[in-house]
Formats: structure tokens, C-alpha cells, sequence
């Protein structure tokens, strides 16, 4: 049930079996579960819009994965989708509705969810119930209620369910955090981060005028009109604007690398720009989190009117060094602070090599301001891997499906990121700070 616009143990190398061997590391039990009579496991995708397609790119290319289904309340995505598998000599059965689909489908195993976020819950519940285990992109509800419905389910059935915060699967990251924050400690003491996700002014969706669905059948699923259906991240029943569609994935990474939710939110934001939006265009959010070495800061921003700001990333910041990450390698770096130890025993072992084609370090007399620190040392962390950044996340969690691994993004740890960002809304609604007790966040 989609509307999703139809839009495009040690480091031993540095190539993606590495991080995969990390990512691969189990420390917990895994539920198991039976292949089909093809000796494949049987999947079916609900949701066939953009993000959809994405992780169906995803699919199409592992091994012992079938897709055998797909579902979207919108005729003209159906059928779209079946036309494309068939070219890619795919052949699924097409339902509207995630009802229809396990009502008719006898022989599944999992099911990807991509469809928006308020279907979510309903769709992701009944499929656990249903006996399968689910891939649910995040967020997991537009509400904290229907989040926590989620893990409840997730834990009365005893199936998997793996929220889409990808990064948590990304072997650049996994061995950033394990090898060099965590082990190295190469950072020092971190007392601060800060991450955006910027995007340039766009038009809103539209649709083709002949696919139009009729007003009952939009009203049946939730939507008011066609540009509600194509546009639903902006709305606030449907969706949570912003920082839940581009900040999640961000601000689930400041809760993985520090270790904890943060004490607390502020905020502001505003419809600034766009008049026919329910949720705010521009965000700007700071947290405080409670480290033992002392309350580390981390600001969060989200402009959907200019893409400037160099790109979306994770900046992590301590007393003797900094990392800057990102799903794209080329805005991924480390930076040594002039006080730091020396790093060269990492870059003997493999770990980070110096970058030899930056800038050479600015002579004293050049400097603009006599308080101006020393230039930082840059480093790069040689962890590459080809695949779609989807792909790993997707390979993690069929494989704790087979018990060779277990879930990298659990709904369980997955609710604690997504209950500060709704906090974050609530803060800017509210314009003021809101407290946020480790209790809380737990579903």
C-alpha cells in the first residue's frame, strides 16, 4: 500500500568483505526460519513508489532471495511495477492491498515495507502476526504510538523486524565506530557533533491526470486528494515533515555512536517557504547528551530551500580529533588534532592512511587571526564497498532470517532514535526545551 512518488574482529583490508565480515559479527540469538519449496526464501515488497523501487534494486540483486509479490493501492505503480519485472524477467502477482496479499500469498517468508509512514504500523503488525518477518523502512509510524505497537507485536510473535536506518549496516561506518571511536578511541574525549541534509527548492509531485484515483478510493486509504496521495511526507497525519523523512537516518546515527538518547531537545523550525505544506520546511534542532566524561552537544539542521552546506553527513567532534561521515565516500574524512598522540601506528596497521592530495598546512604569518587553531591533519578511512547503500542492510537482515547474524537495526533500538525526533517536532511545536528521561525511550 504505496504512494511514494515514481521519481527515480580486526581490520584486515580495505574492501567491503571486511566491513561485511563486521557486520556479520554475532553477539546475541537469532530466530532462524524455513526457506520455501523453491529453496528460496519468498519476499514481497508493499509499496512500490520511490523508495520502494529502491530497495527492489536491492533485492533483485541477492542471491536466495525471490520476489514473488508486490502491492500498491495505486493502479498506475502496479502496474508499472509488474511491466519493469517483466523486462527484468521477474514475474509477481500485483495486489492492492496488503490484506489481499496475505490473504493470497500461502507461501512467504518476509515482506519489505516502503510505503508512508502511517501505514506502517497496521501493515507491519499484521504481517508479524501473519507469521513473517518484516524489513519496515523508517520511519516506523508518524506516531510514537504506533511505534511502540510495532516492537510490542515484534516481541508477541517472536519475528524479526528490521527498521531501514541503513547506515547501521554500512561497513564504513561499522568499522568508524568500532575500530578507530570505540577501540582506538582516536577522537580523544568527544564533546560535540553535528549533521544536516540539505535540498534545493523542488515543485511538489504531481501525477498523470488519466491515473487520477477516485475520491472514495483516496478517502478509503487515508488521502484527501491526489496531491495529499503524491505529497505525503508533508503532511501531518501521514508523515512527520523533515527531520522524519532526511533527519531520521541522521539522528539515529548520534544515538548509535554515543551510545545512549540524549537528556534533552530544542528546537526551531517554521513553514517558511512552502504555503501549501502541513509541516515545517526548515529545522534546526540541538540535543544534549549525558556522556560519563561529561554533556556532549549535537546540532542537527534540515533546509528543504537550498542544497548548500557541503553535502549530508554526520560530524563527530573531540578534544584530539574529528570524523566526518557519510554515506557518500568522498565527504567521509578524519581530521587529527594538532595535540592529539601521534596516529601513525593506525596507519601502520591499516586502519586510516594520511590523505596526500589536500592542501598543505597554512604557514602561521598567512593565518587571519592570531586564535585561529593549527590546520587539522587529514586522514581517510580505507573502507570501500560497491553495493547500493541499501544492499548490506537488506543482506543483514535475511541473514538473521537464516541465524547467521542478528539484526543490526532492531525495532527495539530503532524506537529509541525515532522517539527523540519526534520529541524534536514536539520541541519545535512547543518552542521550548523539552526533557527526555532514558525510560522513555524505551517501547
Amino acid at each position: 500500500m504505496v504512494n511514494q512518488p515514481l521519481t527515480r574482529r580486526e581490520f584486515i583490508g580495505t574492501t567491503a568483505a571486511a566491513g561485511a565480515g563486521l557486520m556479520l559479527a554475532s553477539g546475541a540469538d537469532v530466530f532462524g526460519q524455513t526457506k520455501s519449496a523453491s529453496g528460496k526464501m519468498n519476499v514481497a515488497l508493499v509499496g512500490f513508489g520511490a523508495q520502494g523501487r529502491v530497495l527492489l534494486e536491492s533485492l533483485l540483486k541477492m542471491d536466495g532471495i525471490q520476489l514473488v509479490a508486490i502491492c500498491d493501492i495505486w493502479e498506475y505503480a502496479r502496474t508499472y511495477g509488474e511491466r519493469y519485472l517483466k523486462k527484468m524477467g521477474v514475474e509477481v502477482r500485483a495486489y492492492e492491498n496488503y490484506e489481499e496479499l496475505l490473504g493470497g500469498e500461502k507461501d512467504l517468508q518476509a515482506v519489505v515495507v516502503a510505503c508512508p509512514d502511517f501505514w506502517h504500523a497496521p501493515i507491519t503488525n499484521a504481517c508479524l502476526k501473519a507469521g513473517l518477518d518484516v524489513y519496515c523502512e523508517k520511519m516506523m509510524s508518524n506516531t510514537i504510538e504506533g511505534a511502540r505497537s510495532m516492537v510490542q507485536t515484534m516481541r508477541e510473535t517472536g519475528k524479526l523486524l528490521q527498521i531501514g536506518h541503513q547506515r547501521r549496516s554500512n561497513p564504513r561506518y561499522i568499522f568508524a565506530l568500532n575500530r578507530l571511536v570505540r577501540d582506538a578511541k582516536i577522537l580523544g574525549r568527544l564533546t560535540a557533533a553535528n549533521g544536516q541534509w540539505n535540498r534545493a527548492v523542488t515543485e511538489d509531485f504531481g501525477w498523470p491526470k488519466k491515473a487520477a484515483m477516485p475520491p472514495e478510493e483516496l478517502a478509503k486509504y487515508g488521502y484527501a486528494d491526489m496531491h495529499q496521495f503524491r505529497n505525503w511526507r508533508w503532511f501531518k497525519n501521514l508523515g512527520g515533515g523533515p527531520l522524519s523523512d532526511l533527519g531520521a537516518h541522521q539522528i539515529d546515527i548520534y544515538n548509535w555512536w554515543f551510545g545512549m538518547p540524549p537528556k534533552s531537545v530544542m528546537a526551531s523550525g517554521g513553514i517558511d517557504y512552502y504555503k501549501n505544506h502541513e509541516w515545517y520546511d526548515n529545522a534546526m534542532v540541538i540535543y544534549e547528551y549525558p556522556l560519563p566524561d561529561g554533556v556532549a552537544r549535537a546540532f542537527y539542521e534540515v533546509q528543504t530551500t537550498t542544497s548548500a552546506g557541503g553535502g549530508y553527513f554526520e560530524y563527530f567532534m573531540g578534544d584530539e580529533g574529528s570524523l566526518k561521515m557519510s554515506e557518500n565516500p568522498n565527504l567521509t574524512a578524519l581530521y587529527r588534532e594538532a595535540r592529539a598522540p601521534s596516529w601513525d601506528g593506525l596507519v601502520k596497521k591499516g586502519y586510516i592512511r594520511a590523505k596526500t592530495n589536500g592542501a598543505a598546512a597554512t604557514p602561521d604569518a598567512a593565518r587571519v587571526d592570531v586564535r585561529e587553531t593549527a590546520q587539522l591533519a587529514e586522514y581517510e578511512i580505507p573502507v570501500t564497498f560497491s553495493k547500493a547503500i541499501h544492499q548490506p542492510h537488506l543482506e543483514n537482515f535475511f541473514n538473521a532470517m537464516r541465524g547467521k547474524a542478528r539484526l543490526n537495526c532492531p525495532a527495539d533500538e530503532a524506537f529509541s532514535s525515532e522517539y527523540v525526533i519526534h520529541k524534536a517536532n514536539e520541541a519545535i511545536a512547543a518552542q521550548k526545551m523539552i526533557t527526555i528521561t532514558p525510560q522513555e525511550t524505551k517501547a
